[in-house]
């Protein structure tokens, strides 16, 4: 098989590390690969913040709900949504951008953080190192906004620790639903995807015994753990931020 199709069908989540630190070189080339991520009209609408300093990886490991696991990484990468930059540059000769008050202009962030992490983890496996993407940094934006002193139209939308990973073997890479009720052909099928949930509710939960690891929520469990209640408060803090989720603006203005 193709060693970098193996890679990308082999990835897992490292939760434990040896505690070395990241050669410096690796961590430059894996920034730099993550920088040259596809992105929206070349807007480069996403900025990342490195964090190593121990105190500040244990502050954020507290912030996303005890993760002890960001506290041992070597360093935790932050990929927030930078509107600022594409704001300035229109500014700079006298016109305006309204990215961050419409609804695509979050979408577009969004979507380039997504493309861009992924790129980030990818280089760090590819070089011996071990990641786990972490969402819940929204479960405390204003404490995460503060840490990294973000100004307006700049967000924390995802990140990643990275690290030497410690050995623990898995019997097989976590499953996923199966790919013909996945990936379709012309047009999406409703009862393919309610097919592969009952079935990917017997396999992860099959896949939790074989890995020591039952006490663990299934697929169904985990959805409703997540997604029965707001996660957070990610409107307000993206207003506070000078986001809106707009069509169209209610007046004319500038944005600095």
């Amino acid at each position: 098989m193709n060693e970098t199709i193996k890679q990308l069908q082999d990835r897992r989540s490292v939760r434990e590390f040896t505690g070395e630190n990241i050669k410096e070189k690796d961590l430059q080339a894996i920034l730099y690969t993550a920088q040259r991520a596809a992105n929206s009209v070349n807007g480069q609408q996403t900025s990342l913040i490195v964090i190593r300093d121990k105190q500040k990886l244990e502050k954020i490991a507290e912030l996303c709900g005890g993760q002890k696991h960001i506290a041992e990484a070597s360093v935790f990468v932050f990929v927030v949504m930078d509107f600022y930059r594409g704001v300035y540059a229109a500014e700079s000769v006298g016109k305006r951008n309204i990215g961050p008050l419409s609804a695509d202009g979050i979408l577009v962030g969004a979507i380039d953080a997504g493309i861009l992490v992924n790129a980030l983890r990818t280089a760090a496996i590819a070089l011996g190192y071990g990641t786990t993407v972490i969402g819940a940094i929204r479960k405390n934006s204003k404490e995460i906004i503060k840490m990294l002193g973000l100004p307006k139209y700049v967000f924390p939308l995802i990140g990643s620790t990275i690290g030497v990973p410690a050995e623990r073997p898995l019997t097989r890479v976590k499953p996923r639903v199966p790919l013909d009720t996945f990936a379709f052909e012309d047009k999406y099928d409703a009862e393919k995807v309610k097919e592969g949930v009952e079935f990917h509710e017997k396999d992860i939960n099959e896949w939790r015994k074989e890995n020591g690891t039952p006490q663990l929520p299934s697929y169904k469990e985990m959805i409703v753990r997540i997604y029965e209640n707001f996660y957070n408060e990610s409107k307000k803090e993206l207003e506070e931020q000078g986001f809106k989720f707009a069509d169209k603006l209610e007046e004319e203005l500038w944005i600095f």
